[in-house]
């Protein structure tokens, strides 16, 4: 029973990476997903959120604070469930994934990109709520790149997401009620 659960589950998901990832040789979606993937990345989300922290004052600089703060927090578990759960790429499991040269050869799940953009928004969707229409299709559109490129499940991106959110709340919750005392807003 339980077994035929899981392969049931596991079917549907590479039903649906291979509904997302038979789109790869459209170049408009090629270039897109290619170029918004990196907004995930180490490079990126570090050097985003180190700006914010040397070079900006007030809610920016608190925002950033707490982004770079989620984005360490939220790394950690992600480098020990990817131990833990050594989890093969699609484009190694499955027959007729596409994929770029060079592709990640690390463990699949979670996925770090989708993990990365998620603990690096989220505060800035708690601190300023109205960026929220900008934010977060920016952050599906990185999780829906890692399934478009062949690199990520569904539900790699999908625990990348939840992992990514928690770490954001939670150092919103954190450092908030820190920052908000030292400035006198309430």
């Amino acid at each position: 029973m339980k077994t035929k659960l899981i392969t049931n589950m596991y079917d549907f998901e590479c039903k649906l990476f291979r509904s997302v990832n038979r789109h790869f040789d459209q170049k408009i979606l090629n270039f897109y997903f290619r170029t918004i993937t990196h907004l995930g990345g180490a490079i990126v989300t570090i050097a985003v959120s180190l700006f914010l922290v040397i070079f900006t004052r007030g809610l920016i600089q608190a925002t950033g604070i707490a982004s770079a703060f989620s984005l360490l927090i939220s790394h950690l578990p992600v480098a020990l469930v990817k131990r833990l759960y050594p989890r093969k790429r699609p484009y190694l499991a499955l027959l007729e994934t596409k994929v770029a040269a060079n592709p990640l050869e690390d463990h699949s799940f979670p996925s770090g990109h989708t993990t990365a953009i998620f603990s690096v928004i989220i505060p800035f969707i708690l601190f300023m709520p109205q960026l929220a229409l900008i934010l977060i299709p920016l952050a599906i559109s990185v999780g829906f790149s890692r399934m478009y490129l062949g690199l990520h499940y569904p539900s790699d991106v999908l625990a990348g997401c939840l992992l990514g959110s928690s770490s954001g709340i939670l150092s919103y919750i954190l450092l908030s009620e820190d920052f908000y005392s030292k400035i006198n807003i309430f």
